[in-house]
Order: structure tokens, then C-alpha cells, then sequence
């Protein structure tokens, strides 16, 4: 694709993402952190120590002309015992989020970025009914305690990822393979969100809320009927299911974008399928172009869902997007394509609004541990140096209307 000028409108966010247990540290009253002491998963530790050196993290992303962040306020911090709120804790992220404010960054707020206080998963985390009263006294904690401090709120990051690695392939705490247990996970999730968009409206009506949506760009690898028809119900249930379940409680939809799946499925069974987030593309005549976690790279995919959810008729945040790329050979490629086909999908009529990457530093990737490199900002996690890649040098090339 030749190169075109990157241009947004006036007020278009152009950030980075984090979340709090892939870079806080010791975030030991969590479930993810009960499970790293098991064995089950690497262990996080100290993580990128964003908990002490979040101002210092913040003025980089400024530095690098980024206008705003997502983060996630940690659940377990805040509510580390079941009903005992942690002073402390509340205190720590108004710090947090105001520095955020003195950095010229536009605060996105995650509540729950699928780590869970132990307290709750010990009684079965999302698949219990009541972690939807939780939830909801949770999100209103937040809300009278820091709601000032928040300009755009997610209630719930990728709903459908949490039930399918944690209750379907087991692979995400609490490691079970119970498909009837990831169906009520997601009702449950949904059941959350909606409490909690209501919970946020009863004290900031004119609050802007939605979620951080997972979507897949799904394709035939051959046009036949079969190839068609397992796009079709992969793109519903995956994409649409839970968007059509909270479409009239939601403000703007968030989209989270990274894999790009083509389908190839005879009367034999299934050739090529990618649900397992991009392996198994065999096939691909461009199979090199992949991230360092063999994820297949197509900007354009993108594109394509942003012209799909316009239907919707809501305003769209890019709120995830990026790639591990240790060696940044292919990071600053792709970010430039991606926003490329993000300006074409507004000329298109797609109401986006921003573009937030993942992520602004190298960070703890679950299950990878430490080994994936997503960050704008390279982390040396024996010194906890920041250097910035030269990749990030494209997002000061952004110029906006007005």
C-alpha cells in the first residue's frame, strides 16, 4: 500500500492500552496471581513496576504524541476481601488517573480486564450469579470514588475471550473444558455489563460506555457454499452475539482487533480453521507475514469489521490493535497500514473516534509470559529501563482537520 498522509479529524484519539495485572506487579490478592503461585501460569512478579512508574510511563506516551490511554482499575485492589474497600487502593488510582489528566491524556477506564479478586473466583468467579452483584457494587465503589476522574468508561474487556479460554479450552484460569459452564459465564457477563451501564448513568447521565469487543475478521479460503456458510455463523457468534445482546445499553463500541481468519472446510472436516487464534493457516500464500506469536497480520481485515458494525450506528473506538514484534522490523508496517484503512473506513461514513494500540510497553502476556513484545516502549525487565522503538516515530506524523 503506498504510503498516505495519516490525518484525523479534530478530537480523534490516538493512544495506547494497558491492563492492570499485565503491568502493575504483585497484584497478589487476584486469581491470576493465586494461580501463578500453582504452577498453572508464569509467574508476573514484579511485572513492568507500572504501579510506581505509571507518571513516568505517562509522560512517555505524551512525549510520543499520544492524547490518550486506556487502562484498567484492578478489581482485587480495590476489593481484595469480599465488602472491605481498600483506602489505599482508591487513593493510588485517582493518582493514577490524575496524572493522566496532567499529561494531556484522555483517561479510558476498563473496570474488569478478566482478572478477578480471589475472594470471587473461589466461588466461581462469572459462572456464579452473584459476581453480577459484585460487579455492580464494584463499578458503583468506582463510581462515587472516582468517577470525576473518567472521561470514557469500559465496563467489560473481551467477555466472549474470557469464557472460551477459561471455560471452554481451559487454558485461562480456572482451566475448566465445560461448555455449559462458558455459556452461563457469558450470560453472566452480559447480565454485568448491563447493571453496570445503568449503575454509571444513575450518576453521570451524559457518560459515554461501552466495551472492549474482541472482533475477528473472518473470510472463505475458497467461495463454495460450505466455506460460506461457516464465515457466516462464525462471524455471528463470534462478532455480533454479544453486541446484539447489549445494543441498546451501550454508547460506543469498542473494538479489539487481531485476528484474521480464512476458512477452508469440505465434506472431510475442517482444512483451515483459526478460531484458535491464528494457528493452522497452512495454506496462506503470505503465511510469513505473521507476528512473533505466528498471528497473521492483515490491516485490511480491520477495514472490513468497521464497515460491518456501521450498522450499528454508534461511534467506534479501535481499543486494541498491535502486535509482538521483539526486533520492531514489522511493528511501525503494519500500525501505518492499520491507520490508513482506519481513515478510509471514516471516509467510508464509519463513525470511528479513536485508535488506541496495544500496548504502550512490553508487558506481562498471560499464559506467555514475558517472552511477546507488543510495547510502543521496549521494557528491560531486569533494570525496568523504558526505551522507546523507533517504530512509535509514526504516531507524531498524525495531523488532525480543524
Amino acid at each position: 500500500m503506498p504510503e498516505t498522509k495519516l490525518k484525523f479529524p479534530k478530537g480523534f484519539l490516538i493512544g495506547a492500552a494497558s491492563a492492570a495485572h499485565q503491568v502493575e506487579g504483585n497484584n497478589i490478592n487476584s486469581d491470576w496471581w493465586y494461580w501463578e503461585q500453582q504452577g498453572k501460569v508464569p509467574k508476573s512478579g514484579d511485572c513492568t513496576d507500572h504501579y510506581n512508574r505509571f507518571d513516568e510511563d505517562f509522560k512517555l506516551a505524551a512525549d510520543l504524541g499520544l492524547n490518550s490511554m486506556r487502562i484498567s482499575i484492578e478489581w482485587a485492589r480495590i476489593e481484595p476481601k469480599e465488602g472491605q474497600w481498600d483506602g489505599a487502593a482508591v487513593e493510588h488510582y485517582r493518582k493514577v488517573l490524575k496524572s493522566m489528566k496532567s499529561h494531556g491524556l484522555t483517561r479510558v477506564v476498563t473496570l474488569w480486564h478478566w482478572t478477578l479478586p480471589q475472594w470471587l473466583s473461589s466461588k466461581g468467579g462469572f459462572e456464579n450469579p452473584e459476581s453480577v452483584h459484585a460487579f455492580a457494587r464494584f463499578t458503583w465503589f468506582i463510581v462515587k470514588n472516582l468517577g470525576s476522574e473518567v472521561d470514557l468508561w469500559m465496563t467489560l474487556n473481551e467477555p466472549e475471550i474470557h469464557a472460551g479460554l477459561g471455560y471452554q479450552q481451559g487454558v485461562h484460569p480456572p482451566f475448566k473444558k465445560d461448555l455449559y459452564a462458558s455459556y452461563k459465564v457469558l450470560q453472566n457477563l452480559i447480565k454485568a455489563h448491563k447493571i453496570a451501564f445503568h449503575t454509571i448513568k444513575q450518576t453521570y447521565p451524559k457518560a459515554m460506555v461501552g466495551i472492549a469487543k474482541n472482533s475477528s475478521y473472518y473470510e472463505p479460503y475458497k467461495k463454495n457454499i460450505l466455506n460460506r456458510m461457516v464465515v457466516f455463523f462464525a462471524d455471528r457468534i463470534s462478532n455480533h452475539y454479544f453486541l446484539e445482546k447489549i445494543k441498546n445499553h451501550l454508547d460506543f463500541i469498542g473494538v479489539n482487533y487481531y485476528f484474521y481468519n480464512r476458512i477452508h472446510v469440505d465434506l472431510k472436516g475442517y482444512h483451515e480453521m483459526n478460531f484458535n487464534f491464528g494457528q493452522g493457516q497452512l495454506t496462506l500464500k503470505d503465511s510469513t507475514d505473521r507476528s512473533d506469536m505466528g498471528w497473521l497480520l492483515y490491516p485490511k481485515g480491520l477495514y472490513y469489521l468497521l464497515l460491518d458494525l456501521k450498522k450499528y450506528k454508534k461511534p467506534i473506538y479501535i481499543t486494541e490493535n498491535g502486535l509482538a514484534d521483539a526486533a520492531d522490523s514489522r511493528r511501525g508496517k503494519y500500525l501505518r497500514e492499520v491507520l490508513t484503512w482506519v481513515q478510509k473506513a471514516i471516509a467510508q461514513g464509519v463513525d470511528v473516534r479513536g485508535y488506541l494500540h496495544w500496548a504502550l510497553t512490553d508487558n506481562y502476556e498471560w499464559t506467555q509470559g514475558f517472552g511477546p513484545r507488543f510495547g510502543l516502549i521496549e521494557i528491560d525487565y531486569t533494570t525496568q529501563a523504558r526505551k522507546v522503538r523507533s517504530s512509535a516515530a509514526i504516531l507524531k506524523e498524525i495531523e488532525y482537520n480543524g
